[in-house]
Protein backbone atom coordinates (compact mmCIF):
# COMPACT_ATOMS: atom_id res chain seq x y z
CA UNK A 1 0.00 0.00 0.00
CA UNK A 2 1.16 3.11 -0.97
CA UNK A 3 1.80 6.03 1.74
CA UNK A 4 -0.83 7.90 -0.34
CA UNK A 5 -3.55 5.34 -0.06
CA UNK A 6 -2.63 5.16 3.82
CA UNK A 7 -3.36 8.37 4.31
CA UNK A 8 -6.94 8.56 2.30
CA UNK A 9 -7.89 4.98 3.99
CA UNK A 10 -7.13 6.54 7.57
CA UNK A 11 -9.02 9.63 7.28
CA UNK A 12 -12.02 7.82 5.80
CA UNK A 13 -11.75 5.31 8.98
CA UNK A 14 -11.84 8.73 10.87
CA UNK A 15 -14.30 10.92 9.41
CA UNK A 16 -16.88 8.44 7.78
CA UNK A 17 -20.04 10.84 7.06
CA UNK A 18 -18.54 13.87 8.53
CA UNK A 19 -16.60 15.63 11.38
CA UNK A 20 -19.87 16.02 13.44
CA UNK A 21 -18.17 17.62 16.00
CA UNK A 22 -16.41 20.63 14.13
CA UNK A 23 -19.36 20.87 11.92
CA UNK A 24 -21.63 21.54 14.31
CA UNK A 25 -19.65 23.83 16.93
CA UNK A 26 -17.37 25.60 14.44
CA UNK A 27 -18.92 28.61 11.37
CA UNK A 28 -18.05 26.85 8.07
CA UNK A 29 -16.94 30.33 6.60
CA UNK A 30 -14.09 30.55 9.83
CA UNK A 31 -10.15 30.56 9.36
CA UNK A 32 -7.51 30.02 11.93
CA UNK A 33 -4.30 28.29 12.41
CA UNK A 34 -2.34 25.77 14.79
CA UNK A 35 0.82 25.25 15.55
CA UNK A 36 2.41 21.60 16.00
CA UNK A 37 4.29 21.27 19.65
CA UNK A 38 6.82 19.46 20.33
CA UNK A 39 6.34 18.17 24.45
CA UNK A 40 9.17 15.76 24.31
CA UNK A 41 13.03 15.54 23.22
CA UNK A 42 13.25 13.30 20.36
CA UNK A 43 13.57 12.58 16.49
CA UNK A 44 10.98 14.53 14.20
CA UNK A 45 8.97 12.49 11.59
CA UNK A 46 5.92 12.35 9.66
CA UNK A 47 5.98 16.11 8.59
CA UNK A 48 5.89 14.98 5.38
CA UNK A 49 2.77 12.66 6.32
CA UNK A 50 0.78 15.31 7.89
CA UNK A 51 0.95 17.31 5.00
CA UNK A 52 -1.16 14.94 3.29
CA UNK A 53 -3.57 14.64 5.45
CA UNK A 54 -4.19 18.13 5.66
CA UNK A 55 -4.16 18.77 2.14
CA UNK A 56 -6.49 15.48 1.42
CA UNK A 57 -8.59 17.41 3.93
CA UNK A 58 -8.80 20.65 2.29
CA UNK A 59 -5.99 21.92 -0.20
CA UNK A 60 -6.59 25.68 1.22
CA UNK A 61 -4.36 24.30 4.24
CA UNK A 62 -1.19 26.35 4.10
CA UNK A 63 1.66 24.84 6.35
CA UNK A 64 4.59 26.43 6.94
CA UNK A 65 7.34 23.84 8.35
CA UNK A 66 10.31 25.31 11.03
CA UNK A 67 11.75 21.53 11.72
CA UNK A 68 12.76 18.97 9.28
CA UNK A 69 11.99 15.36 9.10
CA UNK A 70 14.94 13.47 10.98
CA UNK A 71 16.24 16.36 13.20
CA UNK A 72 16.32 16.58 16.74
CA UNK A 73 13.94 18.37 18.91
CA UNK A 74 13.23 19.22 22.37
CA UNK A 75 10.37 19.95 24.34
CA UNK A 76 8.54 23.23 23.67
CA UNK A 77 9.71 23.41 19.95
CA UNK A 78 7.33 24.04 17.19
CA UNK A 79 7.65 22.03 14.06
CA UNK A 80 5.11 23.57 12.22
CA UNK A 81 1.78 25.55 11.28
CA UNK A 82 -0.91 25.22 9.85
CA UNK A 83 -3.86 27.74 8.65
CA UNK A 84 -6.53 27.75 6.71
CA UNK A 85 -10.79 26.77 6.90
CA UNK A 86 -11.11 26.22 11.30
CA UNK A 87 -13.11 22.99 10.70
CA UNK A 88 -10.78 21.00 7.88
CA UNK A 89 -7.52 22.08 10.54
CA UNK A 90 -9.86 20.06 13.53
CA UNK A 91 -10.78 17.33 11.15
CA UNK A 92 -7.42 16.48 9.98
CA UNK A 93 -5.96 16.99 13.22
CA UNK A 94 -6.01 13.46 15.26
CA UNK A 95 -4.94 11.75 11.81
CA UNK A 96 -2.11 14.02 11.21
CA UNK A 97 -0.79 13.93 15.24
CA UNK A 98 -1.53 9.80 14.67
CA UNK A 99 1.25 9.17 12.36
CA UNK A 100 3.51 11.98 13.59
CA UNK A 101 3.48 10.37 17.23
CA UNK A 102 4.05 6.97 15.97
CA UNK A 103 6.90 7.92 13.35
CA UNK A 104 8.83 10.03 15.50
CA UNK A 105 8.48 7.51 18.48
CA UNK A 106 9.84 5.13 15.68
CA UNK A 107 12.62 7.23 14.74
CA UNK A 108 13.66 8.19 17.95
CA UNK A 109 14.16 4.84 19.11
CA UNK A 110 16.13 4.34 15.49
CA UNK A 111 18.47 7.09 16.69
CA UNK A 112 19.22 6.10 19.91
CA UNK A 113 20.33 2.63 18.50
CA UNK A 114 22.39 4.20 15.89
CA UNK A 115 24.18 6.68 18.44
CA UNK A 116 25.00 3.81 20.72
CA UNK A 117 27.61 2.15 17.54
CA UNK A 118 27.67 5.38 15.61
CA UNK A 119 31.36 5.27 15.98
CA UNK A 120 31.65 1.65 14.61
CA UNK A 121 30.48 0.57 11.09
CA UNK A 122 27.91 -2.06 11.88
CA UNK A 123 24.08 -0.55 10.53
CA UNK A 124 21.04 -0.88 11.85
CA UNK A 125 18.39 -2.63 10.16
CA UNK A 126 14.40 -3.68 11.00
CA UNK A 127 12.45 -5.97 10.51
CA UNK A 128 9.13 -7.07 8.66
CA UNK A 129 7.63 -6.70 12.32
CA UNK A 130 5.60 -4.05 11.14
CA UNK A 131 1.73 -2.73 11.98
CA UNK A 132 0.04 -4.27 8.84
CA UNK A 133 -0.69 -1.88 6.38
CA UNK A 134 1.35 0.93 7.76
CA UNK A 135 4.73 -0.83 7.03
CA UNK A 136 5.86 2.30 4.53
CA UNK A 137 5.16 4.48 7.41
CA UNK A 138 7.53 2.81 9.71
CA UNK A 139 9.90 2.34 7.32
CA UNK A 140 10.18 5.64 6.60
CA UNK A 141 10.57 6.36 10.22
CA UNK A 142 13.32 4.20 10.90
CA UNK A 143 15.23 5.44 8.00
CA UNK A 144 14.35 8.98 9.44
CA UNK A 145 16.24 7.79 12.80
CA UNK A 146 19.13 6.37 10.73
CA UNK A 147 18.12 3.04 9.99
CA UNK A 148 18.09 0.93 7.43
CA UNK A 149 15.44 -1.19 5.70
CA UNK A 150 15.74 -4.83 5.67
CA UNK A 151 13.57 -5.91 3.06
CA UNK A 152 10.15 -4.21 2.83
CA UNK A 153 8.33 -7.69 2.42
CA UNK A 154 8.47 -11.41 1.02
CA UNK A 155 8.98 -10.07 -2.68
CA UNK A 156 12.16 -7.80 -2.73
CA UNK A 157 14.64 -10.27 -0.95
CA UNK A 158 15.01 -14.29 -0.48
CA UNK A 159 15.34 -14.59 3.81
CA UNK A 160 15.83 -18.45 4.44
CA UNK A 161 14.72 -18.90 8.07
CA UNK A 162 14.97 -22.21 10.72
CA UNK A 163 11.15 -23.49 9.31
CA UNK A 164 12.49 -22.76 5.90
CA UNK A 165 15.19 -24.92 6.37
CA UNK A 166 13.69 -27.58 8.54
CA UNK A 167 10.97 -27.61 5.86
CA UNK A 168 12.92 -28.15 3.25
CA UNK A 169 15.39 -31.13 4.57
CA UNK A 170 18.50 -28.94 5.37
CA UNK A 171 20.47 -26.12 4.39
CA UNK A 172 21.77 -27.03 1.27
CA UNK A 173 18.64 -28.20 -0.13
CA UNK A 174 16.85 -25.26 0.88
CA UNK A 175 19.56 -22.79 -0.83
CA UNK A 176 19.72 -25.17 -3.82
CA UNK A 177 16.07 -25.01 -4.53
CA UNK A 178 16.08 -21.20 -3.76
CA UNK A 179 18.66 -21.00 -6.48
CA UNK A 180 16.42 -22.86 -9.08
CA UNK A 181 13.58 -21.07 -8.00
CA UNK A 182 15.11 -17.66 -9.12
CA UNK A 183 16.70 -19.59 -12.29
CA UNK A 184 13.55 -20.72 -13.01
CA UNK A 185 11.58 -17.48 -12.58
CA UNK A 186 14.14 -14.94 -13.87
CA UNK A 187 14.86 -13.08 -10.40
CA UNK A 188 18.08 -11.47 -9.18
CA UNK A 189 17.10 -11.38 -5.51
CA UNK A 190 19.68 -11.66 -2.46
CA UNK A 191 19.89 -14.43 -0.68
CA UNK A 192 19.99 -14.40 3.47
CA UNK A 193 20.09 -17.53 5.52
CA UNK A 194 19.56 -18.06 8.89
CA UNK A 195 22.03 -19.95 11.04
CA UNK A 196 21.23 -21.37 14.92
CA UNK A 197 24.67 -22.83 15.52
CA UNK A 198 28.20 -22.78 14.63
CA UNK A 199 27.47 -26.27 12.83
CA UNK A 200 24.69 -24.61 10.36
CA UNK A 201 27.56 -21.64 9.90
CA UNK A 202 29.85 -24.29 8.37
CA UNK A 203 27.25 -25.71 6.43
CA UNK A 204 26.37 -22.64 4.30
CA UNK A 205 30.43 -22.18 4.31
CA UNK A 206 30.67 -25.35 2.94
CA UNK A 207 27.71 -24.72 0.25
CA UNK A 208 27.77 -21.16 -0.54
CA UNK A 209 25.51 -19.63 -2.94
CA UNK A 210 24.20 -16.86 -0.59
CA UNK A 211 24.86 -13.32 0.28
CA UNK A 212 24.80 -12.48 3.97
CA UNK A 213 24.49 -15.23 6.89
CA UNK A 214 22.52 -14.16 9.66
CA UNK A 215 23.54 -15.21 13.64
CA UNK A 216 20.25 -15.60 15.25
CA UNK A 217 20.64 -15.76 18.95
CA UNK A 218 24.67 -16.50 19.37
CA UNK A 219 26.05 -15.67 22.80
CA UNK A 220 28.52 -13.39 21.99
CA UNK A 221 31.36 -15.49 22.54
CA UNK A 222 30.09 -17.83 19.37
CA UNK A 223 29.21 -14.50 17.71
CA UNK A 224 32.42 -13.03 17.34
CA UNK A 225 33.57 -16.99 16.49
CA UNK A 226 31.05 -17.22 13.80
CA UNK A 227 32.04 -13.70 12.27
CA UNK A 228 35.67 -14.83 12.37
CA UNK A 229 34.67 -18.24 10.56
CA UNK A 230 33.13 -16.59 7.81
CA UNK A 231 35.66 -13.38 7.34
CA UNK A 232 34.74 -11.62 4.16
CA UNK A 233 33.40 -14.20 2.58
CA UNK A 234 29.56 -13.28 2.96
CA UNK A 235 27.79 -10.17 4.99
CA UNK A 236 26.93 -10.87 8.52
CA UNK A 237 23.61 -10.11 10.54
CA UNK A 238 23.17 -10.61 14.54
CA UNK A 239 19.59 -10.62 15.68
CA UNK A 240 17.50 -12.12 18.44
CA UNK A 241 16.55 -9.89 21.26
CA UNK A 242 18.44 -6.70 20.66
CA UNK A 243 18.40 -4.04 22.98
CA UNK A 244 19.83 -0.89 23.28
CA UNK A 245 21.66 -2.23 26.42
CA UNK A 246 23.15 -4.59 24.43
CA UNK A 247 23.31 -3.08 20.48
CA UNK A 248 27.01 -2.19 21.11
CA UNK A 249 28.10 -5.77 22.54
CA UNK A 250 26.67 -6.97 19.35
CA UNK A 251 28.36 -4.42 16.70
CA UNK A 252 31.85 -4.87 18.63
CA UNK A 253 31.63 -8.74 17.39
CA UNK A 254 32.02 -7.45 13.82
CA UNK A 255 28.88 -8.37 12.34
CA UNK A 256 28.00 -6.08 9.77
CA UNK A 257 24.60 -5.58 10.45
CA UNK A 258 22.04 -5.87 13.58
CA UNK A 259 18.24 -6.40 12.80
CA UNK A 260 16.25 -5.33 16.44
CA UNK A 261 12.39 -5.60 15.36
CA UNK A 262 11.68 -3.80 18.52
CA UNK A 263 12.05 -0.13 16.01
CA UNK A 264 8.77 -0.76 15.25
CA UNK A 265 6.82 -3.41 16.85
CA UNK A 266 7.68 -1.81 20.72
CA UNK A 267 7.57 1.31 20.78
CA UNK A 268 6.24 4.60 22.49
CA UNK A 269 5.23 7.26 20.42
CA UNK A 270 6.55 11.21 20.96
CA UNK A 271 4.34 13.67 22.61
CA UNK A 272 2.90 16.03 20.26
CA UNK A 273 0.33 17.98 20.19
CA UNK A 274 -1.36 20.72 17.83
CA UNK A 275 -2.39 23.75 19.65
CA UNK A 276 -4.68 26.57 18.46
CA UNK A 277 -2.79 29.86 18.01
CA UNK A 278 -5.71 32.75 19.17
Amino acid sequence: MTIDEIVVKALREDIREGDHTSLSTIPANALGKARLLIKEDGILAGVEIARKVFHNVDDRIVMEQFIQDGSRVSKGDVAFEVSGPSIALLTAERTALNFMQRMSGIATQTRHMVDAIEDLPTRVLDTRKTTPLLREIEKMAVRLGGGFNHRMGLYDMILIKDNHVDFAGGIAKAITACREYMHHKGLRLSIEIETRNLDEVNQVLAHGGVNRIMLDNFPFDLLRQAVKMIGTSYETEASGGITLQTIRQYAECGVDFVSVGSLTHHINSLDMSLKAVK
